[in-house]
């Protein structure tokens, strides 16, 4: 791969990154409620008091340019300010408090989705019309279509109200003092595996489909009916040939996958009330926390940016016809 190649594509995302902090920047400042009334919370502050935070947060300065270059440059060092609902806390404390629960949860269910995902996707591909790819594609499309909150609430119905095999919510047994590690990581265990499941589930489906439409046109491949025609087993030709040349358009996908799971994630968190991003996000927005709103939404659409990358740089690696 090139070093132009890469140069390009880098710059196309450092342009859209900064594009995303100057779209940051002025859409939380068109949103209504004042910071300053937000924090003090008090619907009789006299206009010196008011007059007084404001010049402390540096509000009382034009919006363009002065606010802007000092919100870019804060942003540049990773100062995301100070959290409204949370005093004392920077955004970014806060942020990170909430990221790994997240990371986790997203991580595992994209891990086990992806492998499940694109081997009921391979498996219907190739068997296309038989009763196993009418089984598995009608069960994607079912997946697919359902909202993470609509897969969960079953869940917690079947398996923790009626059942009690799981908790219904959290990360962690409230009040609980644990004899050892092994105990507490058992019960974070046991309190991931229903919120797991859900976004797993919402995850395999579209992976599914996507991977039985690219085996489906690998098929039709010149090299797919060599290597048929030379009596090699059809297990052989789809794991040597169809599956590799399939998995470019899904790199594409898997990778610009991870930023908007994130978000899409909000769901399945506040209805397993996991301690996340999206649990985060629903109660900055009650609290009308704009600074960490401001973070969040940074966060995740670098994320998407970042995973529009790698999937540029991973496709060129493997197809150098996108290179040119």
């Amino acid at each position: 791969m090139s070093g132009r190649y890469i140069a390009r594509k880098t710059a196309q995302a450092i342009v859209t990154i900064f594009a995303i902090v100057l779209l940051n920047f002025l859409l939380f400042r068109m949103m209504p409620g004042s910071p300053e009334r937000v924090l003090l919370r008090n619907p009789y502050l006299t206009a010196e008091k008011v007059a007084a935070v404001r010049a402390e947060w540096g509000l009382d300065k034009p919006l363009v340019p002065d606010q802007l270059v000092g919100y870019v440059k804060a942003t540049l060092t990773g100062d995301l300010g100070y959290s409204l609902k949370f005093r004392g806390q920077s955004v970014a404390e806060v942020i990170g408090s909430r990221f790994w629960p997240t990371v986790i949860l997203i991580g595992l269910a994209e891990l086990i989705a992806i492998i499940v995902g694109l081997a009921i996707g391979s498996y219907s591909g190739w068997k296309r019309g038989s009763t196993g790819d009418r089984i598995g594609n009608g069960t994607g499309l079912i997946l697919y279509s359902m909202p993470y909150f609509v897969i969960g609430m079953p869940l917690i119905i079947i398996f923790a109200a009626n059942l009690g095999w799981f908790p219904t919510s959290g990360m962690l047994t409230p009040g609980a003092r644990f004899l050892s590690p092994a105990a507490q990581l058992v019960d974070f265990l046991r309190h991931l595996v229903l919120p797991l499941t859900t976004i797993t589930l919402g995850l395999i489906g579209g992976y599914s489909i996507i991977m039985r439409s690219a085996i489906i046109e690998t098929r039709s491949e010149d090299y797919v009916t060599t290597a048929r025609a030379k009596g090699l087993k059809d297990s052989r030709v789809l794991r040597q040939h169809a599956f590799p040349n399939a998995m470019l358009p899904m790199v594409t996908i898997i990778a610009i996958n991870l930023g908007y799971v994130v978000a899409g994630a909000i769901t399945a968190e506040v209805v397993f009330n996991w301690p996340g991003l999206g649990t985060l996000t629903v109660d900055a927005l009650d609290a009308r926390d704009y600074p960490v709103l401001e973070g969040i939404f940074l966060l995740l659409s670098v994320t998407v940016v970042l995973g529009n990358l790698a999937a540029d740089l991973i496709y060129g690696r493997l197809d150098p016809r996108v290179r040119a």
